[in-house]
């Protein structure tokens, strides 16, 4: 199995920045063709965040993030990252790593294969 591990989480007050790495056995980056941030908030569903195509880097985002968060990755290092700025308090959620689910609409869990135990972002205002 793909193993992931999420890092980075933490409490910030709002404005404040955070930077989310996922980290990928069996390199991920060069077998799988999409990777992608979810993220789940008390009684609510989880919900993707941003995404990108491995191998040739084309990103997607959520609106509720788009300007203050940016999705990117490191072949060499099978390494995902989540550049978080500006953080608001309706950031505050788990925050989940995912690999697989080649087409479709990138933010439907279900074209997603293997995924991170999760790492919490607080943004406290």
């Amino acid at each position: 199995q793909v193993q992931l591990v999420e890092s980075g989480g933490g409490s910030v007050q709002a404005g404040g920045s955070l930077r989310l790495s996922c980290a990928a056995s069996e390199y991920t980056y060069s077998s799988y063709y999409l990777m992608a941030w979810f993220r789940q908030a008390p009684g609510k569903e989880r919900e993707g965040v941003a995404a990108i195509y491995v191998g040739f880097g084309s990103t997607y985002a959520a609106d509720s993030v788009k300007g203050r968060f940016t999705v990117s990755r490191d072949i060499a290092k099978n390494t995902l990252y989540l550049q978080m700025n500006s953080l608001k308090p309706e950031d505050t959620a788990m925050y989940y790593c995912a690999v697989g689910g080649t087409g479709g609409t990138w933010y439907d869990r279900s074209k997603y294969t293997y995924w991170g135990q999760g790492t919490q972002v607080t943004v406290s205002s």
